[in-house]
């Protein structure tokens, strides 16, 4: 039997790529999505021999006619989806009276339509592959459960993407699929390169907060991709050891 296939949105870096190259690594079949098509192939050039397993298609996560394309340019390539990974999001900061309605709608366009156009593309495919069902796995945050300062519009999503995966966990079970969440502290990335400099906490100080190695978030995300259909990681939270959460606030 050929090796599963997992979609992968928000490839072209931090968690995104890590995921994909450590998929690839595996032996699994990954479709590379993203806004910029150059990162995604950069991804793929960093996993050497395993590129041929691998297949770029740029969107944008927003677009109802760019997702459904790329779930249908994904099943032509490769035959079938088994594993869906909406990891593509985007941060803006700013206190409710500071953040501008156009950065609201661009954070709530990004990380909660996109990750529904996510969830809607993969019960279409899952329902009519042979055999039904497949995998979703959700990038929350640690935001979807205590915000930090001056985020409302990101603590808003994530708390919808949240809303979202219970629903889709629900409604998911007559047809096999199997929809869950990971909740991330503090990974590398672009978005989290002021870590470094220092972060505004609760009690108006700034802290230099530690960070968690993507490749370990890969990892967290392979360990739920490989379960049985019949078994589900719902949430599970995984983050820099030392970083300010339990206590924030």
């Amino acid at each position: 039997m050929d090796s599963k296939v997992i979609l992968i949105t928000g490839a072209g870096s931090g968690v995104g790529r890590a995921t994909a190259l450590l998929f690839l690594s595996r032996g699994w079949r990954v479709v590379l999505a993203g806004r910029r098509v150059r990162a995604l192939e950069e991804t793929v050039a960093m996993s050497g021999e395993s590129a041929g397993n691998a297949f770029v298609f740029p969107v944008d996560v927003t677009s109802t006619e760019q997702m459904t394309a790329l779930f249908d340019a994904a099943v032509a390539h490769f035959g079938r989806i088994d594993v869906v990974f909406n990891n593509a999001g985007i941060v803006r900061g700013g206190a409710p009276d500071e953040l501008t309605v156009g950065d609201w709608n661009a954070v709530l366009a990004a990380n909660v339509t996109g990750t529904f156009l996510g969830i809607r593309e993969a019960f279409r495919v899952f329902k009519a592959q042979t055999p039904m069902g497949g995998r979703i796995i959700n990038n929350g945050s640690l935001a979807a459960h205590t915000p930090r300062p001056n985020a409302i519009a990101y603590t808003a999503s994530k708390h919808g993407v949240t809303g979202m995966t219970k629903a889709a966990s629900l409604d998911g079970r007559a047809f096999n699929i199997a929809v869950g969440q990971i909740d991330i502290g503090n990974a590398e990335s672009d978005m989290t390169v002021n870590m470094h400099l220092g972060v505004p906490q609760p009690d108006g100080s700034v802290v230099v907060e530690p960070l968690l190695a993507a490749e370990t978030v890969a990892g967290a995300v392979l360990h739920m991709a490989e379960l049985p259909l019949g078994a589900n990681v719902l949430f599970m939270s995984i983050m820099a050891t030392k970083m300010p959460f339990v206590g924030r606030g």
